[in-house]
């Protein structure tokens, strides 16, 4: 049995996807590897949030996940301290990043290097440079990396000039909707969905601007859900006269969500970058068509099941828009191959990926570690 310490101290609420895969990664760990000890080192914040998710004992850090800089110490140096102090066999990060160094072998999930390819769009540009300095010190003191996709593979070979062979390739999992698929034929076809919270490389703002290149009197509604606080789209929906068009939600809850998934028309992704899209693979499982941006890791995403569109060109989303809505045999066909491709996309498929990925450190941890 290996004793693994896992490093919590991002997970505070607030995070989206990649608090997902954390829970839902370590949903299904415990079933697979028992084995194992697993010890969660969470943040204040996580500490109350319901965590009967985690297959283990958790330990509060009495770190703030949401204070930057105490949050960035103890990322750098107390989760290190903790896994000597648990004597732990593996420390595994499942949100980017963690220690710069530990004598303890390290996994570390980066999910995207965002911050490395699309610096310009990060929400906090003077927190661009301590994170790519994090994700560095990071990369020196993993054994493995793994990631969500190979665009992200390939990505964190060339940012972190890290080993392609130490880098391993999980595709993420869906979880099945919890409310019933709803048919093609009785879904609100004036209604299209977009999701998340409103960092500027999801360019929800490009979103809303190409809504007005819609004629009017073929104009959709868009509802677009995740804000926190002033949503920043109200005043651009207001400048473009689309209130009667666009209605933008705060974060809702998972029953309001499952309804929007049921009767949309089809899920709106105008990313500029991104490392995956959970939200596609569950849009996929709910039958609900998938419009996104024209990227690669998009096309490793979705593949034929997805319709695309340039994501800076207002032009060729309203275009996209507009099939959907007058060619819905086009969005029931995608729906019908999202449906198949979306079958083997399971967090138990993931969950055994990793697994294996911490037998090969624990096997033969010296050799797997990196040093620089």
């Amino acid at each position: 049995m290996a004793r693994i310490l896992v490093n919590l101290l991002s997970f505070t609420g607030t995070k989206g996807g990649m608090e997902t895969y954390a829970r839902e990664l370590y949903r299904v760990m415990g079933e697979l590897g028992p084995e194992h000890e697993y010890i969660g080192y969470g943040s204040t914040e996580f500490m109350t949030l319901d965590h009967s998710w985690f297959p283990g004992r958790v330990i509060d850090s009495g770190v703030s996940g949401e204070n930057r800089w105490i949050w960035a110490f103890g990322e750098l140096f107390l989760v290190a301290r903790e896994a000597r102090r648990q004597k732990a066999d593996l420390i595994h990060s499942p949100m980017t990043l963690g220690p710069w160094r530990s004598r303890v072998p390290a996994i570390y999930t980066m999910h995207d290097m965002l911050y490395f390819r699309s610096p310009d769009l990060m929400a906090t540009p003077f927190y661009t440079k301590p994170v790519q300095w994090m994700e560095k010190r990071a990369s020196g003191n993993a054994s493995f990396i793994i990631t969500d996709s190979q665009a992200s593979a390939d990505d964190i070979e060339f940012y972190l000039d890290f080993p392609a062979d130490r880098i391993v390739v999980t595709p993420l999992g869906a979880t099945p909707p919890a409310s019933s698929i709803t048919p093609a034929e009785t879904r609100q076809r004036d209604l299209f969905l977009a999701v998340g919270n409103r960092l500027p490389h999801k360019n929800f703002a490009g979103l809303v601007r190409a809504w007005a290149h819609i004629p009017q009197d073929e104009r959709p509604r868009l509802i677009v859900t995740g804000s926190r606080g002033d949503d920043p789209l109200r005043p651009i929906v207001t400048e473009l006269g689309l209130e009667q068009w666009v209605e933008l939600k705060s974060w809702v809850s998972n029953e309001e969500l499952d309804w929007l998934y049921a009767n949309a028309s089809a899920l709106m992704v105008a990313n500029f970058s991104d490392g995956y899209c959970l939200p596609a693979l569950e849009a996929m499982l709910m039958d609900l068509p998938v419009l996104m941006s024209d990227i690669p890791v998009y096309h490793e995403v979705g593949g034929d099941a997805v319709g695309f569109f340039d994501p800076a060109d207002p032009d060729s989303i309203a275009a996209t828009v507009l099939r959907a809505c007058r060619e819905p045999e086009w969005l029931a066909g995608l729906a019908a191959i999202g449906r198949e491709r979306v079958k083997p996309v399971t967090w138990t498929r993931t969950a055994r990926m990793t697994l294996d990925v911490f037998a090969r450190t624990l096997a033969d941890p010296r050799r797997a570690k990196k040093i620089r």
